[in-house]
């Protein structure tokens, strides 16, 4: 398939396989007789798992890694997992980081909780 057929069936912009290309994070793709690219379907395949990987958060270098495990069929699965799981760690810290504005309660606090004017109280009886 093309470039563009490719670009459809991964999610992923012509452009930006074209840099996943440049960079090496994929290799490059086939040519035809035309000269023009020609992917299969593992490319398109991989091409997915990039796509799934970035939605995710997961930084180039992150995918990098991932992908040159997965290509590596003797590598050990606790590898992959531990990538994943320092990747998930280093994006929930930086959430946090972001989730915290100046008005942001302090860790440990719940924020009151207030019932909006002219609603009922549906609160048991003797409860506060």
């Amino acid at each position: 398939m093309n470039i563009g057929q490719a670009a459809s069936a991964s999610g992923i912009s012509a452009k930006m396989i074209r840099y996943y290309e440049r960079i090496g994070l994929i290799p490059r793709a086939g040519r035809n007789v035309g000269n023009y690219r020609t992917y299969t379907d593992a490319d398109v395949h991989t091409l997915q798992f990039i796509r799934r990987s970035r939605d995710l958060g997961f930084p180039l270098a992150a995918i990098r890694q991932l992908l040159a495990l997965w290509h590596d069929r003797t590598r050990p699965s606790r590898e992959v997992k531990a990538i994943a799981l320092k990747t998930v760690d280093e994006l929930r810290q930086a959430r946090g980081v972001a989730d915290r504005g100046p008005h942001a309660r302090a860790p440990g606090r719940a924020l009151p909780r207030r019932r909006p004017a002219g609603l009922p109280d549906h609160r048991q009886p003797g409860r506060p």
